[in-house]
This record gives structure tokens, C-alpha cells and sequence, in this order.
């Protein structure tokens, strides 16, 4: 049943859907978009491969282009954004190069992805108890984005290895120590989207699916980060949640997810 929305929820949905800061220009590859990026910081790039006989990253009258193999040229356009000081926190992680159909086309370091405007996708688990309050989580005060700020019981990327589905069950054991097994009601509760200009390296935007489930916790148990990822847990009613999340404690991400399940 929707609710009335409050004006915590408006603003939430304000902030997630912003247009880039500045102009950007479309990156494909064999034909079919991408992602995209400001055209200064891929000239950037595109400059220091000049002294190379082979070169990932092309210039077109329609935008700009990867050459070759997919995974393989953007390893090497992530590289070379490290080196320029372009990337953001490097993670040794690949993460999924979608289509506008959401089609994998191939990989990418994890630290590239927002600069070049690169679409991802992430899950969130909506952990309650049999009374009807929330499992919520505080992150690490050394994490690289959103330090401190509280989150959904479990929210997480869909990395180049997984389906959703697979990454549910991994992140909720190492950020909660759960398994889905042990959880009750488990349920794929929707999407919501974001699209919005972000820090994370230069000229960054994201570009991101999330979809997210709900699932109750049974009492006996009680969550336990595996990762060093979380700094805490706490369980707390609807109304702490709310305000916590209007009072700007909480991610945008887990903000949206919360009110999703809210039903606003």
C-alpha cells in the first residue's frame, strides 16, 4: 500500500536524479553506448597512449570509442586513468560493462567506472525483526565512500562474477554474517534508480540499478560483519529510522531502498 510521501522521501528522490555538472560525450564500443564522460578528461587519456602503436581509446564524429577487445582496452584506459590521477580508489575488482539493455558486454576495474559513466548494478537487503523494527548498519569510518553513514542491513555491487542474486548471498554474509538460508520471507522487493554526478574520481557519475529485497531476521540471531567493512549494527523501530535517514544520517542509496519498502 503507497503512503503518502514525506518530504524526506521528495528530496531523496531529488538528489538521486541529477544531470551531469558538466557536458558529456558518448563512449561506445562496436557500435553500441556504453557510458560517457567529459570530453577534456577523455582527451587526457586518449593523449597518453599517443606514443603507442595501439591505441584502446579513439575519437569520432559520433563520440568517442574503444577499440578491441572490450575488457582488455578499458584494463587499459583504467590504468592509465590511475596513472593520470583520473580513477578512483583502485580495488582490484572487475566490475560488469552493461548495454542500455543491461546486456554484459564485458569488465571493468571497479575505479573507472563512475568517470566514464559507466552503468552498474548493486543489491540491498531490507532486514526487519518479527516486531516490525529495522537491522541497520553504521559503515567503517576507512571506507571510501560514505564513511560512518548508516545503511541497509546489507548493501552491496554486482561484481563481473555474479548474478543479483549470487551477490545477495555474498554480501550478506560478509558484511552481516548471514545466510540466506537462515532468514525468513526472503523477497526481491524492486528496483529503484540513481543518476547523479558523484566524486568518485574525476568527473565522476553514476549510473545505477539497485535492486533490492526484504527479508525478516529471526531473533536468535544477530548480525556480524565478516569484511571490516561495517562498524556496527543496530536494530531500531520505523520512526528512529525515518528520522535518522530525513536528518541526513543514511545514505541516499539506503534512503531510497528504505522508503521503497516503506511503500512511499
Amino acid at each position: 500500500m503507497l503512503h503518502a510521501v514525506p518530504e524526506w522521501v521528495r528530496l531523496l528522490r531529488t538528489e538521486a536524479d541529477q544531470p551531469p555538472l558538466r557536458a558529456r560525450v558518448p563512449i561506445a564500443w562496436g557500435g553500441v553506448e556504453i557510458g560517457d564522460a567529459e570530453p577534456k578528461l577523455l582527451r587526457q587519456i586518449a593523449h597518453s597512449f599517443s606514443f603507442q602503436n595501439l591505441t584502446p581509446l579513439r575519437d569520432t564524429s559520433a563520440g568517442w570509442c574503444i577499440d578491441g577487445n572490450l575488457t582488455e582496452s578499458l584494463a587499459r584506459v583504467a590504468l592509465a586513468m590511475r596513472d593520470l590521477g583520473f580513477a578512483h580508489v583502485w580495488r582490484n575488482e572487475q566490475l560488469p560493462v552493461y548495454d542500455v539493455r543491461g546486456h554484459v558486454l564485458g569488465s571493468v576495474e571497479r575505479a573507472a567506472v563512475r568517470p566514464l559513466g559507466l552503468r552498474t548494478r548493486a543489491v540491498h537487503l531490507v532486514g526487519q525483526t518479527s516486531d516490525g523494527q529495522f537491522w541497520i548498519q553504521q559503515r567503517a569510518l576507512d571506507k571510501a565512500n560514505d564513511p560512518g553513514q548508516w545503511d541497509t542491513l546489507m548493501g552491496g555491487m554486482v561484481t563481473a562474477v555474479d548474478t543479483p542474486e549470487r551477490a545477495l548471498e555474498r554480501e550478506t554474509w560478509e558484511e552481516a554474517g548471514l545466510r540466506i538460508e537462515q532468514l525468513f520471507g526472503l523477497e526481491w522487493g524492486g528496483v529503484v534508480h540513481i543518476h547523479r554526478p558523484t566524486t568518485d574520481g574525476v568527473g565522476g557519475y553514476i549510473s545505477e540499478r539497485i535492486d533490492w529485497y526484504r527479508a525478516t531476521v529471526p531473533n536468535a540471531l544477530e548480525p556480524s560483519n565478516q569484511d571490516g567493512e561495517v562498524a556496527r549494527f543496530a536494530k531500531v523501530p520505523r520512526a528512529s529510522m525515518e528520522a535518522g535517514i530525513a536528518a541526513g544520517k543514511f545514505t541516499l542509496e539506503a534512503g531510497l531502498v528504505t522508503a521503497a519498502a516503506l511503500g512511499y
